[in-house]
């Protein structure tokens, strides 16, 4: 067995009435990738807060290049070699990419003044070994969430570790910027670093790791070579059981034709037109910029149309605003939830009713905090979220759960079409089988789907039919029996599919 750099050893967490925790086990090899896995909640985002520092242990030990350690601050783990790259960025928008990288340890010349030539210069050396072409004093906030993790990415590089932690880093990349991420890991690992990669994508596990440990319900499962593992095996140890079908589809009788779109244009989206029947799901696929999101923004109202037409339930439908989106019978939930979806801040029952307040409300405006409370608690309940109450503020909620609170926010609003975009991104394999267990409900329920997403196994595994985007046109309208990964990718490169209507 290779030699630990760093061992973790019966570490325990407690918050008050919760052991998030338990005796858990870790070790870090030097010059491997180390797999961290787990389901939402599973402890493994406590555990790396524990190793930088940000969370005092409540007993156990750290062993770190045999000396026993502890880290009370982020600065002790930095200054020990220790980066992490957090799923949420922690990046100032206004600030540039050099100056995010560098933030709190510019260079300085000899006047003891901030050397920008040099922290541009090294900047630049960072990006361009990701495969970053911007220019380093590009504001950051100008970038998409994809350039911005690389930007928080070179911030980890920077700092020169000996043990680099990323969580979920590939979560908003394009295959291109995954491909130039697992590239510098590689670099990495014959430099001899260490990396602990934390991911609910099982396919780059293989890809990357060479190790890999699985927590569940804050203890210590199992530490396996990844080359005596399969994705099943996996799933089974992160979920205590077998997932017998990742992707449960159902079959219902689909009903007359709720949305019909015409020949919609706008700058994003070019002469779009497609229809949708009651109780079918359609699934939209294609690669980053296909203008899938656009698309369904356009119909919801959030982008403004430029040409063309959307009827609902065969009458036309003025939309142009998310407000009368809403009103027209549309819910849009959006791929960012913490971003677009949510407040963080505010409670799982404010999340829930924030588009629907109306609904709780007087004649006179006064709002029902009866009501208010007694459909959210029925919501819970029937959405399985696991929660002690409908006032827990949603930032404590695991991925899934935040999920399914965000998709519940649209559900209030009683819609005749839910738009579903990118579902499941960011959830652990039990929390994506009980969203697709609810999304079948719905269907069940008759109700017309539009599912976006960029995993193609989802798509082929839960829509009815579906459509390929490139550069804002369809280039492909795929019947499930005749769809393949090889017929989805063919279009998404902008080859005519087949139109199935």
């Amino acid at each position: 067995m290779d030699q630990a750099i760093l061992e973790m050893k019966g570490i325990t967490k407690e918050f008050p009435g919760v052991k998030a925790l338990n005796s858990v086990n870790f070790r870090i090899v030097q010059g491997k990738v180390m797999a961290l896995l787990g389901e939402n909640g599973a402890g493994k985002s406590t555990l790396m807060k524990i190793l930088t520092g940000v969370y005092p242990k409540t007993h156990g030990t750290i062993i770190y290049e045999n000396k026993e350690v502890t880290f009370n601050t982020t600065k002790d783990s930095q200054e020990s070699g220790i980066a992490i790259i957090h799923q949420e960025l922690n990046l100032i928008p206004q600030l540039t990419m050099g100056e995010n990288i560098f933030l709190g340890r510019e260079p300085v010349n000899a006047m003891r003044k901030i050397d920008s030539k040099a922290l541009y210069k090294e900047a630049e050396k960072l990006l361009r070994r990701l495969g970053v072409t911007e220019d380093p004093r590009t504001i950051t906030g100008e970038l998409s969430i994809g350039k911005q993790q690389m930007v928080e990415i070179a911030k980890a590089l920077s700092l020169d570790a000996k043990i680099i932690i990323m969580d979920e880093p590939t979560d908003a990349l394009t295959d291109n910027e995954t491909e130039n991420l697992f590239r510098v890991m590689r670099e990495l690992k014959k430099e001899g670093r260490s990396l602990v990669y934390i991911s609910h994508r099982l396919k780059e596990i293989f890809e990357v790791c060479d190790y890999a440990t699985v927590l569940r319900d804050g203890e210590f499962v199992a530490e396996h070579a990844v080359s005596e593992l399969t994705e099943d095996k996996i799933i089974e140890l992160m979920v205590g059981r077998k997932l017998t079908e990742q992707f449960p589809r159902i079959e219902s009788k689909l009903g007359e034709c709720q949305l019909e779109v015409r020949h919609l244009s706008n700058e994003y989206v070019k002469d779009v037109s497609f229809t949708l029947r009651k109780g079918e799901i359609i699934g939209i696929s294609g690669l980053m910029g296909a203008g899938r999101t656009e698309l369904a923004k356009t119909i919801y109202g959030a982008i403004p149309k430029e040409g063309g037409e959307i009827l609902i339930g065969g009458k036309l439908a003025e939309i142009r605003s998310p407000q009368q989106g809403i009103k027209a019978g549309i819910s849009y939930v959006s791929e960012d939830r913490k971003r677009n979806g949510l407040v963080l801040g505010l409670s799982i029952k404010e999340n829930m009713t924030l588009s629907s307040l109306k609904s709780f409300s007087s004649a006179l405006g006064t709002l029902s905090n009866i009501q208010e409370e007694e459909a959210s608690k029925n919501y819970v309940k029937n959405m399985s979220i696991r929660t002690p109450g409908i006032n827990q503020l949603v930032k404590n909620l695991s991925g899934g759960n935040q999920q399914k609170v965000s998709i519940t926010k649209s559900l209030m609003t009683k819609p005749k079409i839910l738009i579903l975009d990118e579902p499941t991104r960011g959830v652990d394999v039990g929390a994506k089988k009980e969203i697709y267990d609810i999304i079948n409900n719905f269907k069940k329920e008759g109700m017309s789907i539009i599912m976006i997403s960029s995993e193609i196994p989802e798509i082929l595994g839960m829509s009815d039919r579906i459509l390929v985007m490139h550069e804002g046109r369809i280039t492909g309208e795929l019947n499930r029996e005749e769809a393949t990964q090889e017929s989805i990718m063919k279009c998404a490169v902008g080859a005519k599919g087949g139109a199935s209507k």
